[in-house]
């Protein structure tokens, strides 16, 4: 297993597993979108710098030279410049009655992991503790000692994922129609799981 940063050559394994997270969130606004014209839109934002190496990052799990895992974060005060990439994408698409645009998600003074996902194939391998252990190298690049991201309360064995991580409830954050649990990682501590 390779844990590495994300290129744009591979946008196009990175969509499908983006988009497991779009489907779980089953967003109203994304609702009426063909399967594949959010594909496309996906593919070409993780063809961007933005996304891949400028105010997000995107790290990927490689198995036997194909994606598996990918996670994709930012520092919470680049939200705008990386939910633009969404808006613009979607503008220019016709399947799209009109902007997707993204709702806020970040606390203040966070590196905020915006996606985690593993391919279903590939779960249950560790793949995503993996991702999750690199998260504070880059975080630390980005000049940020907290982590934060936000766990659907309809998903108990992610929100376990992040507990033995070390990750700790600062609160419950709504998005769409979902309540999600917000969970923080204090990364100037070390960052070892725990048996559960």
């Amino acid at each position: 297993m390779i844990i590495r940063e994300a290129q744009p050559a591979d946008a196009p394994q990175i969509a499908p597993l983006m988009n497991l997270i779009y489907d779980e969130m089953a967003l109203t606004d994304l609702e009426d979108v063909p399967g594949p014209d959010l594909l496309k839109v996906i593919t070409a934002a993780y063809r961007t710098r933005t996304y891949l190496s400028g105010a997000a990052t995107t790290v990927v799990a490689e198995a036997a030279g194909q994606v598996v895992g990918v996670a994709f974060g930012y520092p919470g005060e680049r939200e705008d410049i990386v939910d633009d990439v969404m808006v613009d994408l979607t503008t220019q698409n016709a399947a799209f009655d009109g902007p997707y645009e993204p709702e806020p998600e970040t606390h203040p003074g966070e590196w905020y992991l915006d996606s985690l996902a593993v391919d279903p194939a590939y779960q249950g391998r560790g793949i995503g503790r993996q991702l999750l252990r690199a998260l504070p190298h880059y975080a630390r690049r980005d000049q940020q000692t907290v982590i934060g991201l936000n766990v659907d309360r309809e998903n108990p064995g992610a929100f376990r994922l992040y507990e033995r991580m070390g990750y700790q409830v600062t609160g419950p954050q709504m998005i769409g129609d979902h309540t999600y649990d917000h969970m923080q990682l204090r990364i100037g501590q070390s960052v070892q799981t725990t048996h559960a």
